[in-house]
């Protein structure tokens, strides 16, 4: 149970590993995922380690799935995810999967290479088919003129093919679309207007080969005379990308071709089915075990990334590692050994021996999903010092609760809920989608904590009578209007009263004007109060300073338990103890002065109760100005004053002169006590070890020699910073109203701007009218109030728990433990 409010007992242990059982240990190990090993060969480069060239296969393996999922995921197959978790396979099952990897690649590379030849004479095939076609339309209108065009050119071609003595050559081939206006400039100006251009665009797009994408082309010829014009003319094809084909000059030649050319492509398009088909068998064959092919290779990696952290024997028959792990674990970590040793064959056992150090271990708080959310929001302020008390225990209560009091609305708070249950209840189902969604993966992974926000959203949304901006009547009203007196007619309101008077005042004095308190919450008739802000804001105010010293109060008396465990006196007299004190003297006599004024004063002495704000200005100031709260206040808060101030020295003088004592009588005591020469035959090998480590450890603690000036400073500065962060911290907790009276008052505005045109028409358009508003306020309502202003009040809670709570207690200056585990591979988030 005690790990629950600290982080977990961990200890250094030290791994014996026979070669040939190594590789299974570790794999039984990293399925348990409670190992953190640490590394034996931090001056050795990565590519001189013992495992490299296995490392290198299994990424080489690894490069490979990579390339078939590419695939895979071209083809728009889905892989297959039967959330299965494969056993890590043996090294001498790497040579089968790298023979089977190697041919799935070979397969698919030859694959798409034929496919690609085959697409890409499939393109040229129909490239020239549709050259034939225009073409041959061209000479078709070149021969009648009434089909003819204008153009610019200064050749009339017409006349030439009708009998001129001049013979036009030509070429034709196929250009993008959108080269065609710069293409036709071009052959303009190199060629002085010499040449005569038709194009056509090719109506249907064409598929790239090389990169699969769809392309639009165009058909083009041109006429020219002469070989010096043909030659500019190829080099401007050529310098377009513009693809030249062989056209016959006679319309026979041209028509028996393009039959030829159309039966080519029915041949070719036959083969192109039967190729992608085959393609398609492969891919969705490895869709079905290409996740399973990823785990196993990526374990495999892991695992001997792992044995590199690893020592070698000088025999090379026993790897030596060197682990962080909790001691609650130690039973199952030897049995996974036990699994591991019996798994590979071996006859020698692997060892675990447990290692005393004064190096600081790894923090390892154990959560479950419930736990893990608000663990999270501890982490992200810094991970806790090891077996320093864990503040996610109180969190789990005190942040929802310092949420839902800025969030608190009862309306707001049923949605909230509703939201998280959704997820809380179909957690299994969006797991297993597996949506990479950022944002949806945020709130899932932090369901529980939105869950426990509604939860308290709905409470204090009970206690504010809060609920979408309205009120509840549900126990009556605590206060009647029938028995005030009228001036003006002589005798009690009546119904004309109520109907004609817009401001009415309620004395509570009256008899039978004020029948009792509400039951639970806020009374309903404040709602339509004149001073309903005046009243709530009073309220909400000494609340909020009430909950906030509270909270830094048992912030500062968990520190207590860290100083006891941590057997450190000297933090408890002249530290624990001055701080309680001087918080408790200031701000707790404060709320007992809060607390006292709700119950001393009724209806008939509450117009002489004095302010709180001036009575505690007056407490620093030695003076009570007008009336008392209680007989001899002043005394009182005299006293505490002083036991305030005199708490300040305790805390920045007096610790500091005692350590500084008890360094000096250590040392003097080290001195006395130094012995003679020890006559004998010298040590043993163990006993040399022990002196050895006991030489170390004297110089590191001659390195870390005590500075008074230092410790001076620091302590100054601890001790400025706690009592200016009293005062702070306590004005800070003044959020919790602000941002309350923020809710409130946006929840209202957002009501009586919307929701109020809606109801304003009691016909059936107003019905059709109130829906429409009904959708628009339901819109706002989730955007605003309950998103924006909801990630508001999480962010001002999740900094009082930071500054205000965390920081009486919790240093937050260790480091993770990061055990060696699989999990992340299994969940597809691991990265070498």
């Amino acid at each position: 149970m005690g790990e629950l409010f600290r982080s977990e007992e961990m200890t250094l242990g030290q791994l014996f590993l026979q070669s040939e059982a190594a590789y299974c240990c570790v794999s039984e190990l990293g399925e348990i995922g409670m190992v953190q090993f640490r590394d034996l060969n931090p001056d050795v480069n990565v590519f001189q380690r013992k495992f490299v060239n296995e490392v290198r296969r299994c990424e080489e393996m690894d490069r490979k799935l990579r390339f078939v999922e590419k695939e895979i995921k071209k083809a728009n197959i889905a892989i297959v995810d039967t959330g299965e978790n494969p056993e890590v396979p043996f090294p001498r099952d790497m040579i089968d999967l790298e023979a089977t990897f190697e041919k799935l690649e070979n397969e698919l590379k030859e694959i798409n290479t034929n496919q690609e030849a085959l697409k890409k004479n499939f393109l040229e095939l129909t490239e020239l088919k549709h050259i034939l076609r225009r073409t041959q339309q061209f000479f078709d209108e070149m021969e009648d003129p009434s089909l003819l065009e204008e153009t610019h050119a200064p050749l009339d071609p017409s006349e030439v093919i009708r009998g001129a003595p001049l013979r036009l050559g030509f070429v034709a081939g196929v250009i993008g679309r959108e080269r065609i206006p710069t293409f036709e400039r071009m052959l303009w100006r190199v060629c002085r207007g010499n040449v005569f251009l038709r194009q056509a665009d090719i109506e249907d797009p064409l598929e790239d080969p090389a990169t699969g994408d769809q392309v639009h082309k165009s058909v083009f010829i041109i006429f020219f005379q002469g070989d010096q014009l043909k030659n500019r003319v190829k080099k401007i094809c050529e310098g377009f990308r513009a693809t030249l084909y062989p056209c016959p000059e006679t319309p026979q030649e041209r028509k028996e071709m393009l039959a030829g050319v159309n039966a080519r492509i029915e041949d070719l398009q036959m083969v192109l089915n039967q190729t992608e088909d085959h393609r398609q068998r492969v891919l969705q064959a490895a869709a079905k075990t290409v996740r399973v092919w990823f785990i196993k290779v990526r374990k495999m990696k892991a695992i001997y990334h792992t044995l590199n952290l690893c020592n070698i024997d000088v025999t090379q028959k026993c790897l030596i590692a060197e682990v962080w792990c909790p001691v609650s674990e130690l039973d199952s970590i030897q049995f996974a050994l036990r699994r591991g040793t019996e798994k590979s064959g071996s006859t020698v056992p692997s060892i675990l021996n447990r290692m005393q150090t004064k190096q600081t271990p790894p923090t390892y708080n154990k959560t479950n999903k419930f736990t893990s959310g608000f663990q999270n929001i501890v982490d992200a302020y810094g991970i806790g010092n090891y077996r320093e008390m864990n503040p996610a225990p109180y969190t789990i209560i005190t942040f929802p609760f310092l949420f839902a009091v800025m969030f608190g609305d009862l309306g707001h708070g049923v949605l909230m809920t509703c939201a998280a249950l959704y997820l809380v209840l179909r957690e299994s189902r969006l797991i297993a989608q597996k949506n990479d969604n950022e944002i949806f993966s945020m709130l899932f992974a932090g369901r529980y904590i939105i869950l426990l926000m509604g939860i308290f959203s709905m409470y204090t949304g009970i206690i504010y009578n809060d609920c979408f901006s309205k009120t509840l009547n549900v126990f009556g009203s605590g206060w009647s209007v029938r028995p005030m007196f009228d001036p003006r007619v002589g005798g009690n309101w009546t119904d004309e009263t109520l109907e004609d008077v817009k401001v009415l005042q309620l004395d509570p004095a009256v008899a039978g004007v004020f029948k009792g308190p509400y039951p639970i919450g806020i009374d309903p008739i404040w709602n339509i109060a004149t001073n309903k802000l005046t009243f709530l804001n009073s309220f909400k105010m000494k609340m909020s300073i009430v909950l906030g010293v509270i909270h830094m109060l048992f912030g500062v008396s968990l520190s207590l338990f860290n100083h006891l465990y941590f057997q450190k006196p000297l933090n408890i007299y002249f530290g624990f103890i001055p701080e309680i004190v001087f918080m408790v003297s200031l701000f707790g006599y404060l709320v007992i002065l809060v607390l006292y004024k709700w119950i001393a004063y009724n209806v008939f002495t509450s117009k002489e109760a004095p302010s709180l704000l001036i009575a505690f200005i007056n407490m620093f100031l030695f003076n009570v100005s007008g009336t008392p709260l209680y007989s001899g206040q002043m005394a009182v808060q005299t006293i505490l004053v002083l036991i305030a101030l005199a708490c300040i020295p305790c805390m920045l003088i007096v610790k500091t002169l005692i350590m500084r004592r008890q360094h000096m009588w250590q040392r003097r005591l080290g001195t006395q006590n130094f012995g003679g020469i020890r006559v004998g035959n010298g040590p043993t090998e163990d006993e040399a070890e022990i002196i050895q480590h006991d030489q170390l450890a004297q110089q590191s603690d001659e390195e870390s020699e005590f500075n008074f000036a230092d410790m001076a400073v620091h302590q100054a500065i601890h001790t400025i910073e706690y009592c200016l962060g009293c005062i702070s911290n306590t004005a800070s907790y003044l959020r919790l109203w602000a941002l309350s009276l923020a809710h409130a008052q946006l929840s209202e505005v957002l009501w009586s701007m919307v929701m109020r045109i809606g109801l304003s028409s009691r016909s059936i358009a107003g019905f059709v009218l109130l829906s429409l508003v009904f959708v628009f306020f339901a819109i706002l309502t989730v955007a605003i109030l309950l998103i924006m202003e909801g990630l508001s009040a999480f962010l001002h809670a999740l900094r009082l728990h930071w500054v205000e709570f965390q920081n009486k207690f919790y240093s937050g200056q260790g480091f993770k433990f990061m055990p060696f585990t699989f999990d992340s591979i299994l969940e597809g988030t691991f990265d070498e």
